[in-house]
């Protein structure tokens, strides 16, 4: 067996470690420098105090919106449970640059617990008046875009699972899982969100929705002068949410549940009529003049049909793809009669359409609805709203509202300093590898802190601090 030869020449021993003594002064979260910052430009703090009130009797320690910014200031920085707080804690130099101090974690939830149906809807009065002043600091084309664009506004809901028998607040999905249920209204193309509830997992979203449209709308800024459009999944299917949109002047596009009367609507349907869809392969589109009663007049539907193979649909009667093809052609592609099905999908919506074109980069648009999703998918895995972190359904929507809080101070930091315009805007997990957990040194020098990073990762943070000190302060 041939052995593997050693090198003859000089070998470098590796040198020994040896830990020296704990220095204080090190941080592992220098980009909380930034986070400070834009929360002292925009008067974060401040606001929230101001439309949440008094949490606790005596005026001392933490307030409430030095609370939320703590809990959103942790979760940018990783921590997903209450107890993340105090690991924070430890971090005295990282303490120094936050904006707030990061309270204990029994503190935490017992200050969260104290906030009422008025502290409440404080927080999300506050969304409104961040939205503006953000708004007023862009640059002036990016925000004359968002001005006099049409604004979309997302509706959506996600499931979060709990675990635990004391949690309250939550119930059993249809899907067998105890969960909690965020409704979501979200600025489309800011990804800022507007208004929210916190449900439990069995409860309808459908007789909230027109509430939640109305909310989010008051939250526009008021220099958007542009009729607004609502986008909204099927689970958000009812008249209440139509008509609520056109008598506050906007268009609705609502994905339909499939039920009898729209499969007939898509059996009248002419060949002729359909329309290759834009940017999805084997898809089409076309028009039906079905209206669900009571809907505001004008109303009509989209189909959209996708060509499956039939070797590609599941015999698993569970399979979700199963309900979208019309139960003939099913029966068909299943039997081996036919080599393909449609898969088919209605949206119901009163936004006008001259054309085939038209109703193409209309349906197009429609698929856009999507990039709320991604949202929530960020505020679970960039912020801590996969996790419920007590038994207490207040101190759990406050948690809500501080991911949410986090996704806005994450969106806001990139605009205002132009860090989206080189790689797109950054979800929670690149934000804070790029400029949230960046190693540092804290030293006190003539009255003043000094932060020492590390060469190669000084330039964004640097950057992004003298772009936030440059923006006017919130008066």
């Amino acid at each position: 067996m041939n052995r593997l030869r050693r090198s003859t020449g000089p070998r470098k021993r590796a040198l020994r470690v040896r830990v020296g003594p704990a220095d204080r002064s090190l941080t592992g979260l220098a980009g909380l420098a930034a986070v400070s910052e834009l929360v002292d430009r925009l008067g974060v703090v401040e606001t929230l105090d101001e439309r949440v009130g008094p949490v606790k009797q005596r005026a001392r320690g933490l307030s409430g919106g030095g609370l939320l910014v703590g809990l959103a200031t942790a979760q940018l920085a990783g921590q997903v449970t209450l107890s993340g707080l105090d690991r924070l804690r430890c971090d005295e130099a990282g303490g120094l640059l936050a904006g707030v101090p990061f309270a204990p974690s029994r503190t935490a939830a017992r200050l969260a617990g104290r906030f009422g149906p008025a502290a409440l809807a404080g927080i999300e009065a506050t969304v409104g008046v961040l939205a503006s002043r953000w708004l007023a600091r862009l640059p002036a084309q990016r925000r004359a875009e968002l001005v006099t664009g049409r604004p979309t506004l997302d509706l959506d809901s996600s499931d979060v699972e709990v675990f635990g028998r004391a949690k309250r607040g939550v119930a059993y999905t249809y899907e067998g899982k105890k969960a909690g249920r965020p409704l979501l209204a979200s600025w489309a193309r800011t990804g800022l969100v507007l208004a929210a509830d916190l449900l439990a997992g069995d409860q309808d979203v459908r007789p909230r929705a027109a509430g939640l449209f109305a909310r989010a709308l008051a939250n526009l800024p008021a220099a958007v002068c542009a009729p607004p459009l609502v986008r909204a999944d099927s689970g958000f299917f009812t008249g209440d949410l139509a008509r609520a949109a056109v008598a506050a002047g906007a268009d609705f596009a609502i994905a339909a549940p499939r039920n009898a009367a729209l499969w007939r609507a898509y059996a009248a349907v002419e060949e002729k009529a359909w329309t290759d869809a834009r940017d999805m392969t084997g898809a089409q589109v076309a028009t039906s003049s079905h209206a669900p009663a009571g809907w505001p007049p004008g109303t009509y539907t989209i189909i959209r049909r996708v060509k499956v193979p039939a070797a590609e649909i599941s015999t698993d009667p569970r399979s979700r793809r199963r309900r979208t093809i019309p139960k003939a052609q099913l029966t068909l592609a299943l039997e081996g009669i036919a080599d393909h099905a449609w898969a088919v999908s209605f949206i119901v919506t009163n936004i006008p359409a001259n054309d085939g074109a038209d109703i193409v980069a209309l349906e197009h648009w429609f698929r856009g609805r999507a990039d709320i999703e991604t949202q929530i998918k960020d505020a679970k895995l960039g912020a801590g709203l996969r996790h419920p972190p007590s038994a207490d359904p207040t101190v759990n929507t406050v948690w809500m509202w501080a991911a949410i809080l986090a996704g806005w101070l994450s969106t806001l930091l990139q605009t205002l300093t132009g860090l989206d315009q080189r790689k797109g805007r950054a979800h929670g997990d690149r934000l804070r590898h790029e400029l949230i957990t960046i190693p540092g040194r804290v030293v006190r020098h003539a009255g003043q802190l000094i932060l020492r990073l590390p060469p190669g990762r000084d330039q964004h943070l640097t950057g992004a601090l003298d772009r936030l000190r440059a923006l006017p302060a919130a008066v």
